[in-house]
C-alpha cells in the first residue's frame, strides 16, 4: 500500500475512533444528564426524616406498649460506642472518609468480581449508598439503580456532613428480628444502650447488616458468631484493634438479653387509646412517629380487669345447665364477623375519682374473637342502674332518707303520664310502708315510681341527662326503672359524681402527649360537671353504701369485698342485662354482662349474681396504696337531727307521740328550716331517743346510728 493509501487509511481511523470518542462522551453526558436529573428529583430531606414508634406510657411513667411502626429508638451518632464504629467502617465501608459518596476503589474491585463471575455477585457499596437505597425507593437491583444510587449518594455527601451520613444510617438500618436502628437492636440483643456495648457484641452487631434475619443472634446463634468473626478479623487487619483484643474478643461467648421487646398491645385499650390519639394529633403526626404518649391506664389494674372478666363468664358457662354457646367452642372460622360474638360477653370501665383518667377498661373477652368495644360503643339497657338518679332528685326535692313511701302496687291512674301503667317488684311482693333509703337499698320498683312522681318527669329526664346517661332520654314513666339506652362508659361516668362532690369526671385516657424533642404537644384538662350538688351526693354516696351492707349487692363481702364502697345493682326485663356500677373513695367501677344481641343470660341472672362478682374482683384488686377507701367524707358540716318522716320536717314531741319521728345526720345545708305542719307539737332534742310506736323504730335507730342514716 502506498504512503497516500497508508495515511488516508490512518486518517478514516482517526475520525471513526475521534467520532466514537465523541458518541461515547455524548452517551455518557446523556446518562450523566439523565440520571441526574433523576436524582435531582428526590427531597433530600428524606434522608433525615427517619420513622419511629410512639411509645405509650402506664400511669406512673413506665413503657406500657408502642403503636405500631418499625421497631425503632434514634440517637445521636456520638451516643454510640466508638468500637461500633470502627467494626461498621471495617465491615462495609473502610474508605468512608476518604470517598465523596462513590467509592472508585471498591466499585472497581466489585466490577472485576462481577465480571469474572458474568452475574452481579458484588454491589461496591458505600455506607452513604446503602443510605441512599434505605431511605428512598430506586427501584429493582440491577445497573440502573446502582447508577441512580451512586448520583444520589454524590448529592447526599454535598449536603450532609459525614458524622450526619453515619447518624442517619445508625439509626435508618435494619438488624433484623424486627429491629430498626442500632439503640433498638442493641437494646433488645444485649440489653443495653449502643453506647455501652463491647467489642465482641459490637463486631455483632455489624455482622448482621449485610443478612440480618439470616444472622439474627437469637433466630441463628452460630451463624452470628461467624459474622462476628468476620468483622473481628477485617478490624485486626486495617488496624482497628490489636491481635490481643481480636483473639479475646473472639473467646467471648454469644450472650444475648433474653429480654423481649416491647411490641405493640393488641386489645380494647390501646384500640381506645388511639381513637382518642386521632382526635388529639394528626395522622401524619402519629405515622412520623416518636411522640410519646403518657397514659392514665395501670397494667396492674388493667390485668386484672381482663381477668375478672373472663374468668368468672367461663365459670358461668361450665355450669351444667347453661344453655348458650360456649366462649370456649369459639373457632378461628367463626372470627370472620367481628362485630359480635354467640357467647356471654361482659365488659368492665375503672375510672379515677380525682380526675376521671381510666385505669383500667375492658371491651370484651377476648379482643381476637371481636374488635367492637362493648364498654364503649354497645348501648344497651341501663335498667336499675339509673336508680340513683332518681333518688337524688327526689333528696334534691326535699325527701329524705327516712321519708315515708308506699311500696304497695302502683295503682291504675297513679302515674297519669301512664294510666295503665303498673310495674311490680322484681320477686312480686309489696311490703308496705318503708323509708325512702329502702326503696333504693332493695331496688324496689313501686316505691322508685312514687318518689319519681314526687319529682316529676320532666325534672328526673332533666337529671338524667345532665348527668350524663344519655343524649335523647325520652320524656316516659318507664325511665324511672332505666328503660333507655346506655353505654357503659357513660353509665359509670355518671356515678363518679357520687364520691366526688357531685362532679360528673369525664373519661380519659391520654394524659400527655410529648413529640420527639421532648416538647409538650397536650396536655390533658379534664372535662368535670357539677350534676349533683355536693351534700346530696354525699347523702346518695351513704345511701348506696347500703346497697353493699344489707341489700341486692349484700353478698359483696361473702365474694370477698374488704373495703368501704357503695353502688347499684342493674338487672333489665327478661334477665339480658346484668350491671354493677360501684365506687369506693378513689376508683369508681362500672361492669355490664349480657349477649352482644340481646337475650335472657339465664333465669335470675341479676346484676348481684352476674356483675357484682367480677367488679368485687377488680375493686380487690386495687392498691390500696394508690387507691385508698374510707368512710366517705362529708362536704360540709353534718348536724343531727330530728325530722318527721310525713312531712320531712323538724319533728316535734307530736311526731314522736305519732311514731314518725327518727334521728338522722345531714349536711347542715340539708337540714329543713321548719317544724313539722302535719302533727304540730314543740321541736324535740335531736340528741333524745324517737319513742318506740310498735314497729321497731328503736331497731332503725340504732342502725341510723351505724350507717349514719335513720329510718
Amino acid at each position: 500500500m502506498s504512503v497516500r493509501g497508508t495515511f488516508l487509511t490512518f486518517g478514516f481511523i482517526s475520525r471513526f475512533l475521534f467520532a466514537l470518542i465523541v458518541e461515547g462522551l455524548v452517551a455518557v453526558g446523556l446518562v450523566v444528564a439523565v440520571y441526574l436529573g433523576w436524582s435531582l428529583s428526590f427531597d433530600l430531606r428524606q434522608v433525615g426524616h427517619i420513622p419511629e414508634r410512639c411509645w405509650i406510657y402506664d400511669v406512673d411513667g413506665n413503657v406500657y406498649s408502642r403503636l405500631y411502626g418499625e421497631n425503632r429508638i434514634l440517637v445521636n451518632v456520638n451516643q454510640i460506642s466508638p468500637l461500633f464504629k470502627k467494626a461498621l467502617l471495617a465491615r462495609e465501608d473502610s474508605r468512608f472518609y476518604e470517598h465523596h459518596g462513590v467509592d472508585i476503589v471498591g466499585v472497581s474491585r466489585a466490577f472485576t468480581s462481577n465480571l469474572s463471575h458474568f452475574m452481579l455477585l458484588q454491589g461496591g457499596s458505600t455506607i452513604t449508598q446503602q443510605l441512599a437505597r434505605n431511605s428512598f425507593d430506586l427501584g429493582k437491583r440491577d445497573l440502573s439503580r446502582k447508577i441512580l444510587e451512586a448520583f444520589m449518594a454524590l448529592r447526599i455527601e454535598l449536603t450532609f456532613s459525614k458524622d450526619q451520613i453515619l447518624d442517619y444510617y445508625t439509626n435508618r438500618i435494619y438488624f433484623g428480628s424486627g429491629y430498626y436502628g442500632l439503640e433498638a437492636a442493641a437494646r433488645a440483643y444485649f440489653g443495653k444502650s449502643a453506647a455501652q456495648v463491647n467489642l465482641a457484641e459490637a463486631a455483632t452487631l455489624a455482622g448482621l447488616i449485610r443478612s440480618p434475619n439470616r444472622y439474627s443472634p437469637i433466630n441463628n446463634p452460630s451463624g452470628a458468631v461467624t459474622q462476628r468473626n468476620e468483622v473481628l478479623d477485617r478490624m485486626a487487619e486495617l488496624g482497628y484493634i490489636s491481635t490481643s483484643d481480636e483473639q479475646a474478643a473472639k473467646a467471648t461467648p454469644l450472650k444475648t438479653s433474653g429480654k423481649k421487646s416491647s411490641v405493640p398491645q393488641q386489645n380494647y385499650a390501646m384500640d381506645a387509646l388511639y381513637h382518642e390519639l386521632q382526635g388529639i394529633v394528626s395522622q401524619d403526626e402519629i405515622d412520623s412517629g416518636g411522640l410519646k404518649i403518657y397514659t392514665t391506664l395501670d397494667p396492674a389494674l388493667q390485668l386484672a380487669a381482663d381477668s375478672a372478666v373472663d374468668s368468672f363468664l367461663t365459670q358461668i358457662e361450665d355450669k351444667s345447665d347453661y344453655k348458650h354457646p360456649r366462649k370456649s367452642a369459639y373457632t378461628e372460622n367463626d372470627r370472620t364477623n367481628e362485630e359480635g360474638t354467640p357467647y356471654l360477653q361482659g365488659a368492665a370501665l375503672v375510672i379515677d375519682n380525682h380526675s376521671g383518667g381510666i385505669r383500667a377498661i375492658v371491651g370484651g373477652r377476648d379482643y381476637k374473637d371481636s374488635k367492637f368495644d362493648r364498654a364503649l360503643q354497645a348501648v344497651r339497657s341501663v335498667g336499675s342502674t339509673a336508680k340513683p338518679f332518681i333518688y337524688a332528685a327526689g333528696y334534691e326535692s326535699g325527701l329524705f332518707p327516712g321519708s315515708q313511701i308506699s311500696d304497695d302496687p302502683i295503682r291504675t291512674g297513679e302515674v297519669p303520664e301512664a294510666p295503665r301503667w303498673s310495674p311490680g317488684n322484681s320477686d312480686g311482693s309489696s311490703r308496705g310502708t318503708l323509708p325512702l333509703r329502702d326503696g333504693l337499698i332493695f331496688s324496689r320498683n313501686t316505691m322508685t315510681i312514687r318518689v319519681a312522681e314526687r319529682v316529676g318527669l320532666g325534672k328526673v329526664q332533666s337529671l338524667l341527662t345532665e348527668a350524663g346517661l344519655g343524649n335523647n332520654i325520652p320524656k316516659l314513666p318507664s325511665i324511672y326503672l332505666g328503660a333507655f339506652g346506655a353505654t357503659l362508659k357513660d353509665v359509670t361516668a355518671a356515678y363518679t359524681a357520687f364520691p366526688s362532690g357531685g362532679v360528673r369526671r369525664e373519661p380519659y385516657l391520654i394524659e400527655r402527649i410529648d413529640d420527639k424533642q421532648g416538647r409538650v404537644l397536650y396536655q390533658a384538662h379534664p372535662l368535670q360537671r357539677q350534676t349533683l350538688k355536693p351534700a346530696i351526693s354525699w347523702m346518695m354516696a351513704e345511701t348506696l353504701e347500703g346497697v353493699l351492707s344489707r341489700g341486692t349487692a349484700a353478698s359483696a363481702k361473702s365474694l370477698g369485698l374488704d373495703r368501704t364502697a357503695a353502688g347499684k345493682t342493674g338487672t333489665t326485663d327478661d334477665y339480658k342485662d346484668a350491671w354493677f356500677v360501684g365506687f369506693t373513695n378513689s376508683l369508681t367501677c362500672g361492669v355490664w354482662v349480657g349477649f352482644d344481641q340481646p337475650q335472657t343470660i339465664e333465669q335470675r341472672g341479676y346484676g348481684a349474681a352476674l356483675a357484682l362478682p367480677i367488679w368485687v374482683k377488680i375493686i380487690e384488686k386495687a392498691s390500696r396504696t394508690k387507691y385508698p377507701d374510707g368512710e366517705f367524707t362529708p362536704p360540709e358540716p353534718v348536724l343531727q337531727v330530728q325530722l318527721c318522716s310525713v312531712s320531712n320536717a323538724i319533728a316535734t314531741d307530736e311526731c314522736r307521740a305519732a311514731g314518725t319521728a327518727y334521728q338522722i345526720t345531714l349536711p347542715q345545708s340539708m337540714v329543713p328550716s321548719q317544724n313539722c305542719q302535719v302533727h304540730k307539737g314543740e321541736p324535740i332534742n335531736p340528741n333524745s331517743e324517737p319513742a318506740d310506736n310498735g314497729n321497731n323504730l328503736r331497731q332503725r335507730f340504732l342502725d341510723s346510728v351505724k350507717k349514719l342514716f335513720g329510718g
